[in-house]
């Protein structure tokens, strides 16, 4: 699951807000590839109240523990010198078709995924958990077997919206993305996300691209999830069918670091899940973030992970628990995706959507 963070810090609090001010919020870099302004999403309403209680944004760097298996050559952890140097350019062309190829997995975990191993709660922590110093769990709440057993399957005999894809950060880019090219910036992985989703899964999606992070035309995360969740709580009282909600990012890490590795042959960017437990060990239970669906969002990661841990051993960097909510408390299939981070290259992300793609649909179906 990577490295732990390197150095953890006490997340600071300010006005009782949803979210936390990190390096990760703050404006980019001059060279960092800033898109155009993005077509909002018809079906969401403009007048959707704005609310300023919530501020965005995640830890910066959630740098997982290393996995105790042994070492393969299919993981790549590089620096940013061993980067392939395949161009943003390329990268329409590149995935034309590829829903077509995308070969089967098969199981190969590196890891014991025994009851009897993931029983043991220090063993299921190290093995799938980061644990954000802001906020602490017990085996009480992470508990394998619990989780395991809960029934997350959904239907696809439906003509109605069943899967949302949205991003609270829309303006996140990667290592070769094109100024002013939406396919290049974490929309555009959200575009291949659904497109997998669609024509392989059979699956009704619908991916919003609204832009939670603009403010006057200039990139202001300070109220992203606000902005998301006020859009959000009425879009989905008009299609009460979506049942799965996933908020897809990139991660933000040192600039030395590459979260990437092959599969099918493919260089694919590491994921990360986060997790939201509305706990600080500061405050304690957050009553003003109220989520009554903790415990499934949390089954609906691990249930992802352990998939991942059995098909995909080193595509996953592991699980991130930290202390508020990051809106998902507004389904019980609700997920916060880190698909790699600024040093992958645009292709190597959107790669990670197809073994993404696999899990996900072998958890809705059982």
């Amino acid at each position: 699951m990577g490295e732990r963070a390197q150095s953890e810090q006490l997340l600071a609090e300010k006005n009782e807000s949803e979210e936390l001010q990190t390096p990760e919020s703050t404006p980019v870099p001059k060279e960092t590839a800033i898109p155009s302004k993005i077509v909002k999403s018809a079906k969401i309403s403009e007048s959707a109240k704005i609310s300023e209680s919530e501020q965005t944004s995640k830890k910066s760097d959630k740098t997982p523990k290393p996995k105790k298996i042994t070492a393969s050559p299919e993981n790549h952890e590089t620096d940013k010198s061993q980067k392939p140097q395949e161009s943003a350019a390329q990268n329409d062309q590149n995935i034309q078709n590829s829903t077509e190829t995308i070969a089967a997995a098969v199981p190969h975990p590196m890891i014991d995924l025994s009851p009897e191993k993931l029983a043991d709660y220090n063993y299921l922590l190290g093995q799938f958990y980061i644990v954000d110093s802001n906020t602490e769990a017990d085996a009480v709440q992470i508990n394998a077997e619990d989780f395991l057993k809960q029934d997350l399957k959904i239907t696809k005999e439906t003509d109605t919206p069943q899967i949302l894809i949205y991003h609270s950060h829309s303006q996140e880019t990667f290592a070769d993305s094109r100024e002013g090219e939406e396919s290049d910036t974490i929309v555009g992985v959200g575009d291949y996300l659904t497109q997998l989703l669609t024509e392989n899964y059979s699956y009704q999606v619908v991916h919003l691209k609204e832009q939670f992070d603009m403010a006057g035309g200039e990139l202001d995360r300070s109220a992203a999830y606000d902005y998301a969740r006020d859009y959000l709580e009425p879009y989905l009282q008009e299609n009460p069918d979506i049942q799965v909600i996933i908020d897809l990012h990139r991660d933000g890490i040192p600039e030395d670091r590459h979260l990437v590795t092959e599969i099918n042959g493919k260089p694919t960017a590491q994921i990360l899940f986060y997790n939201g437990l509305s706990y600080t060990t500061s405050k304690g239970s957050l009553d003003y973030l109220p989520n009554p669906y903790i415990q499934q969002n949390l089954a609906f990661s691990f249930q992802l992970e352990y998939q991942a841990a059995q098909y995909y051993p080193q595509f996953y960097r592991g699980i991130y628990l930290a202390g508020y909510r990051y809106n998902l408390h507004l389904r019980p299939r609700s997920l916060l995706l880190e698909a790699g981070a600024q040093t992958n290259t645009v292709q190597e992300v959107k790669n990670a959507m197809e073994p993404f793609a696999d899990i996900l649909d072998k958890v809705l179906q059982g």
